[in-house]
């Protein structure tokens, strides 16, 4: 265990849905945040502009509008900050996006992955905790999805450039020493989130009393996870620095752990809930039926999520538990106060 609280963190990502809500955890317990962002226009820019508003009337945060990809200006920044802890969320998100971009992944995920590693490397990060993603299972169909599960069957390229990530993390833990922590999110949702996320779209769709696209005739199940949730999970995570698993053996490899200091955990409610009952109760909060339109399952998507969490709870004592009525309840009300 290691304390984090009063030295400066980057976070990247800084701009983005769970970003600017670990952001402001981190400056509500009394650290300072070194926050980063390309403020890119995969969603409208003036949302990110907005929480990052929020968080720049601390006195403790500051920002640095850089794309992760640009390896110099990566560097000099890293070597300015000299972190002892790095929460690296900035990514190229979207499973549907990756469909048809697939450059932007390669650039976001990949490159500008390595650039934080090396920043990492060169300047003595302790712990490097990062963004890895439920779509990494892909073609696995056994539940709850472990995080000592085999995950080398990928159904996207976003999902490929997580695992991806996560491969390189141990290079570096195994390497040089530093401590990495990959973090499967499930499906968050919460105040603040993403317009291209269903709950988002759903939700201006059925305001503005226009169709809901519904893929797989709605019988797609998500372990929707609340976003404080899985802030919270991250910063218990960051406080517990990897290390090595001293039962680890080469002859039966767990994904999870290795000799080096490396982990992985799921962050999830652990309730898989079928996409009509969201929508059902998404309904019920705005007081509005949806208008359906009824579409096959889209290529690169999964039937079904579940997240195994007792990694997470066994190593840092906390279960997401927020129930997602309550949790869209809180979306709305954002939504409706956001937007007038």
């Amino acid at each position: 265990m290691a304390s984090t609280v009063n030295t400066p963190i980057i976070v990247t990502g800084a701009a983005g849905f769970i970003g600017f809500h670990v952001a402001r955890r981190l400056l509500d317990r009394g650290t300072p945040v070194v926050g980063i962002d390309n403020l890119n226009d995969y969603y409208d820019p003036a949302l990110k502009e907005a929480r990052l508003a929020l968080l720049s009337a601390s006195p403790t945060f500051s920002f640095h509008r850089l794309d992760l990809a640009a390896r110099e200006d990566t560097a000099n920044l890293f070597a300015a900050v000299q972190p002892q802890v790095v929460i690296h969320l900035a990514a190229q998100a979207g499973v549907r996006y990756s469909l048809e971009h697939p450059e932007t992944y390669i650039d976001a995920n990949l490159v500008g992955f390595g650039n934080v590693l090396e920043g990492c490397r060169r300047n003595g990060v302790r712990h490097l905790v990062y963004a890895s993603s439920s779509s990494v299972y892909g073609a696995n169909t056994q539940m709850p999805f472990s995080v000592h599960d085999n995950v080398d069957h990928p159904v996207s390229l976003y999902a490929a450039t997580k695992k991806a990530n996560e491969l390189m993390a141990h290079c570096y833990s195994h390497l040089y020493g530093l401590a990495t922590t990959g973090l499967r999110f499930f499906t968050v949702y919460g105040p603040w989130g993403r317009p291209d996320m269903a709950l988002f779209r759903f939700t201006r769709a059925i305001l503005a009393d226009e169709p809901i696209e519904v893929y797989n005739n709605g019988q797609m199940r998500r372990d929707f996870t609340y976003v404080d949730d899985v802030a919270e999970g991250v910063l218990r995570t960051a406080d517990r620095f990897a290390a090595p698993n001293p039962e680890w053996s080469g002859d039966a490899p767990d994904p999870g752990s290795s000799s080096a200091p490396f982990r992985i955990y799921n962050i999830g409610n652990t309730e898989p809930v079928e996409l009509l009952r969201m929508i059902e109760i998404l309904e019920a909060a705005l007081g509005k039926e949806a208008k359906k339109t009824w579409l096959p399952m889209q290529a690169g998507d999964v039937p079904a999520t579940w997240a195994d969490v007792d990694d997470l709870v066994r190593d840092t004592g906390y279960r997401p538990a927020t129930p997602l009525k309550e949790g869209i309840e809180s979306f709305v009300a954002w939504y409706r106060e956001y937007y007038r």
